[in-house]
């Protein structure tokens, strides 16, 4: 039996099968320009050369027909029929407060996502018609939602609540949600078992940072405060978000501009962030080698956001009241740019985060989870590669068997030392060939 995952953007769709028999990932891709002209497939299966192909997806029901065709395509496919899909797992961007674990499809379930996607306007449309979309191409199996916000709901509410009117958010559901909960979920209970540690006794401070970025404060292995808010606006300064800013910086751009707040909303979610620092780059790559060559505003929005979430951890400390066991790096950023781990490391000593800089500039892969930190560091640095998809898999298998509950009552694979990722287990050989020495700084359960 097969675990279909899919996470269906406004213009696209990535999916993932997984041969839960064999605990083995079979495919993955994503279908592009969604809605738009140009539509295309890249398809990746194991043991088989990429494939691309160009078509149309003018709805999300042609993408996610494509998706289905191209997995079960003799050649380039890895199922034979559709009777080998057991479930689907969705996920969904915002749940607002009215789910504190993932669920399975209903129309009921449905129109609480319609309720609330004013509060993810960008993400949850296209996220219900994805499961709508799937729902038609695959009738006759479970669908289940998994819910960004879900992890989250542990926050006590002198975390969660806004000092504003409290009637805004006994009328419009107005409080901190949180995203990123399922990467957030994965390596909080990943780097329990790297600790040793029961995940009722840790301790931790995980910073999810890729384009989107995020942090998440875990006090005896739950989230008690997150970095986002409302929406994934608040926070860290991201690839083209601005983070943190003075709720009334709005208002005083609208009057010497005139711009609306459409506007102002696209300005602070599209165009603000390293974008808007440097005028031309969102990606932490273009940054640092553009810092490096000695570009003042690339240079500015490096500091600004490793800055931020130096701030952020220092907070998250005060909030556990006592060292953490451990930092947490993850996502693509956190896994790869050891520029910016060192960064953020850096004067945090006398908090007992001592960083190795060998040792973290030999940890940039995605195949192993590695320890950055100094022998005689009180925290350790963890970098962990995220597995969002496995935790959507397994959720959505157990509410198919029904033995699934909220994340404190129920143990995911991954929590045992003995797993192992096929996938990334195969990709680390060839890490190993290129470069012995990585082998010094993986991380042992």
């Amino acid at each position: 039996m097969v675990i279909l995952t899919l996470n269906c953007g406004s213009s696209s769709a990535k999916y993932q099968v997984f041969d839960w028999d064999n605990k083995d990932v079979l495919a993955s891709g994503v279908v592009e320009r969604v809605t738009q002209e140009g539509g295309n497939i890249s398809h990746k299966a194991k043991g088989k050369p990429e494939y691309k192909k160009n078509h149309e997806c003018p709805s999300h029901t042609v993408a996610v027909q494509l998706i289905i065709e191209t997995l079960t395509d003799p050649e380039v496919g890895v199922i034979t029929d559709m009777s080998m899909i057991g479930a689907v797992g969705h996920r969904v961007l915002h749940g607002g407060n009215k789910f504190t674990k993932s669920v399975i499809v209903t129309p009921e379930v449905l129109d609480t996502f319609r309720e609330v996607q004013d509060l993810g306007p960008l993400h949850n449309p296209a996220n219900i018609m994805g499961i709508e979309a799937a729902q038609k191409v695959l009738p006759n199996v479970p669908h289940c939602a998994v819910m960004d916000t879900a992890w989250h709901q542990t926050m006590p509410d002198s975390s969660f609540m806004y000092a504003v009117p409290y009637e805004w958010y006994e009328k419009y559901s107005a409080r901190r949600y949180g995203f990123h909960g399922t990467s957030f979920l994965y390596t909080a209970k990943r780097a329990s078992v790297l600790l040793h540690k029961k995940p009722e006794d840790t301790n931790i401070i995980i910073a999810h940072i890729g384009n989107g970025a995020s942090m998440c404060c875990v006090k005896n292995g739950k989230c008690f405060d997150t970095s986002m808010g409302i929406t994934p606006l608040e926070g860290l300064v991201m690839g083209t978000r601005s983070g943190d800013a003075d709720p009334a910086l709005a208002f005083y751009i609208m009057r010497k501009t005139g711009m609306s707040a459409q506007e102002i909303d696209t300005a602070l979610n599209k165009k603000s962030g390293l974008l808007g620092l440097t005028g031309k780059y969102a990606d932490r790559r273009d940054v640092v080698s553009a810092k490096d060559s000695g570009d003042k505003k690339a240079d500015l929005a490096f500091r600004v956001e490793t800055y931020r979430l130096r701030k952020y951890i220092g907070s998250y400390i005060a909030a556990l009241g006592q060292v953490p066991d451990a930092l947490v790096f993850t996502a693509g950023v956190g896994e790869f740019s050891w520029q910016i781990r060192a960064e953020v490391a850096s004067g945090l000593e006398h908090l007992g985060i001592k960083m190795d800089m060998e040792k973290n500039k030999l940890a940039c892969t995605r195949n192993a989870e590695t320890c950055i930190s100094r022998d005689d560091s009180p925290v350790k640095i963890l970098v962990i590669p995220t597995d969002e998809e496995l935790v959507m898999t397994e959720d959505a298998y157990a509410l198919m068997k029904g033995t699934y509950d909220v994340h404190t009552n129920f143990t995911y694979s991954f929590q045992s030392p003995d797993y192992v990722n096929k996938a990334r287990a195969e990709g680390l050989k060839h890490d190993l060939e290129k470069n012995p020495a990585l082998a010094s700084i993986i991380a042992k359960p």
